[in-house]
């Protein structure tokens, strides 16, 4: 078996040896790159030497003469709007790159260059993006299926009560936690999944379809009443009262339990005739939505209260019940109570089901899958131990979890090390963004600092991260290229006194610095040639003359070693 095993070798051999002869081929084109654009300063500088040693027969030193001539015959003035006129060319260019940067965030003029005058100097080849980061991120398929979503914001897993947190924390700051945008967002999903085209059947739904479109929160709890009203098991009203009018999560529990009495009722009855009419379908889907996020909910509030291991056991409950349902990523709120628990066996168990090639990636799995490598060595790991010696195998993956969770959400390790204020998350997240990073951090900071070194080793190695990932960012390294829509998404989810953390840093491209710069000093020097016109004429003759003394030296001494008659042979013919 050894033998047949090397006779073969592996796929990853296989390609390797593929790949060594395109590896090989695309630097033999580099290194012609280099060369071509090495015989272009050749070829200028051959044609520097030939005008200057023919410069007798084409009459250059006449023509120069003539030229200093016509140029000292101009008046100060022509130098002041020569000077004036490039400072207002320049400082158009700078008004466009900046315009440009500001809605692109890249430069024009450089995007330009390497489109275009890259080519014909011999330039690298452009390699599509796709080609290089699919097979380290899990397949093309997934590249692509994740480029179509990178944008797209989530519902977020462990989102808060509005009455009894978000509405607790405005009134003793006086800030609105949640921007209208995220409500906004909420009240589609609540009209998504908690409403049906059968609800004009049962008076207590019309109601409540009125209430989910309310924007009052006031007008909506007095919807949720009006509902009950009507009927008194509405399992929705009960729904909202809890989210929105309950002041505490011992309320919110208690409406929370009244709700799942009457859904568990209306979801038998739909789950019986679901198979009658289209119309019975919607309203059983509706109504196992209800259940769900009630049943959910109740995980959430026994959270909170203490009850961990009861909260752990419902959410196994509607994993195993509803296993369709993976996309309200119930697995991140086991994921966390677990984690209180300390039972890191099953959340191995967790992330070894969800931490898949095929399934989507959140900073939970991806963080939490590096809390367990370092937990195994953290309490022991030493950057000084661990530089004088080398990483062992088990520091190794651990750097390597951690590199990969920074890259996947590169805004979360300031909040793990405080590096950063926590706020309270938004009720939804961009993956990868800074509200998934707020999220993530706010719940788990905890379960880090109570591993030993844990954070330690994160603060360590999470910034050696950026030196593995391409830059500019059009490749990834393990993961699909950073988007860049996050931080447009972020500003409007998360609320107006949270600094919103950037990545990458849209630093400004060197042709805005040097427009800037061109554009300050041809405006300094028409503003000095109008006031000292003869001091500025001496200073650009002795700047002239200082600028051309090299050059000179350098021919005198090329004339030196050259043959008396040498010259002279070569412009006879």
């Amino acid at each position: 078996m050894m033998a047949e095993s090397r006779a073969c070798g592996t796929p990853g051999e296989e390609e390797g040896n593929a790949a060594q002869p395109e590896g090989l081929l695309r630097r033999a084109r580099r290194c012609l790159g280099r060369c071509w654009a090495y015989l272009w300063l050749l070829w200028l500088l051959m044609v520097l030497f030939l005008l200057y040693f023919l410069r007798a027969p084409l009459k250059l030193y006449e023509n120069l003469l003539t030229v200093t001539a016509f140029l000292n015959t101009l008046t100060p003035k022509f130098y002041v709007a020569l000077t004036g006129t490039s400072s207002l060319i320049s400082g158009l260019i700078l008004i466009f790159e900046w315009w440009y940067f500001r809605k692109y965030g890249a430069s024009f003029i450089e995007q330009v260059s390497v489109s275009h005058l890259r080519p014909l100097i011999g330039g690298a080849e452009n390699i599509p993006p796709s080609s290089t980061f699919a097979s380290s991120s899990g397949g093309e398929a997934e590249a692509s299926r994740q480029n179509l979503s990178e944008c797209k914001v989530w519902r977020n897993p462990l989102n808060l009560f509005r009455g009894s947190e978000y509405n607790r924390y405005t009134w003793v700051t006086g800030r609105e936690p949640l921007t209208y945008y995220d409500m906004n967002l909420s009240a589609q999903d609540h009209q998504t999944f908690f409403t049906c085209d059968t609800d004009s059947a049962r008076p207590c739904d019309t109601v409540m379809l009125k209430a989910w479109r309310e924007r009052n929160p006031q007008a909506r709890i007095k919807a949720a009443h009006q509902a009950l009203d009507v009927y008194n098991e509405c399992p929705t009203a009960y729904v909202l009262l809890a989210e929105e009018e309950a002041t505490t999560i011992s309320d919110a529990e208690r409406l929370l339990k009244q709700a799942l009495k009457a859904g568990e009722s209306i979801y038998k009855k739909s789950q019986q005739s679901q198979h009658q009419s289209a119309q019975s379908e919607a309203q059983y889907r509706r109504d196992t939505n209800v259940l769900v996020y009630i049943k959910r909910r109740l995980a959430m509030c026994a959270r909170k209260l203490g009850r961990i291991k009861e909260a752990a056991k419902i959410m196994r409950d509607l994993m195993k019940e509803f296993p369709l349902l993976s996309m309200l990523n119930i697995h991140e709120n086991l994921l966390e109570a677990l984690l209180e628990l300390q039972a890191y066996a099953d959340v191995q168990g967790v992330l070894a089901k969800y931490d898949d090639i095929s399934l989507p990636k959140s900073a939970a799995i991806c963080y939490t899958a590096a809390l367990l490598k370092a937990r195994a060595v953290s309490d022991r790991f030493s950057p000084e131990t661990a530089s004088r010696r080398g990483l062992s195998t088990a520091e190794m993956n651990a750097v390597e979890a951690i590199h990969r969770a920074v890259e996947f959400n590169p805004h979360v390790p300031k909040y793990l090390l405080e590096m950063k204020s926590l706020i309270l998350p938004p009720e939804h997240i961009l993956k990868r963004g800074d509200s998934e990073a707020v999220a993530y951090a706010f719940f788990h900071l905890q379960h880090w600092k109570r591993v030993e070194g844990a954070l330690n080793l994160l603060h360590c190695t999470w910034e050696g991260t950026f030196r593995i990932i391409p830059y500019p960012l059009e490749r990834g390294h393990l993961f699909y290229p950073y988007p860049s829509c996050t931080e447009t998404a972020d500003r409007e989810l998360l609320p107006s006194f949270h600094e919103v953390s950037v990545y990458p840093k849209k630093e400004l491209p060197f042709f805005i610095h040097f427009t800037a710069g061109l554009c300050s000093f041809t405006a300094m020097l028409a503003l000095l040639t109008h006031q000292f016109p003869e001091l500025m004429g001496v200073f650009a003759k002795a700047f002239c003359s200082t600028l051309i003394t090299p050059f000179k030296f350098a021919m005198e001494k090329i004339q030196s070693f050259m043959p008396s008659g040498f010259w002279h042979q070569l412009t006879r013919i």
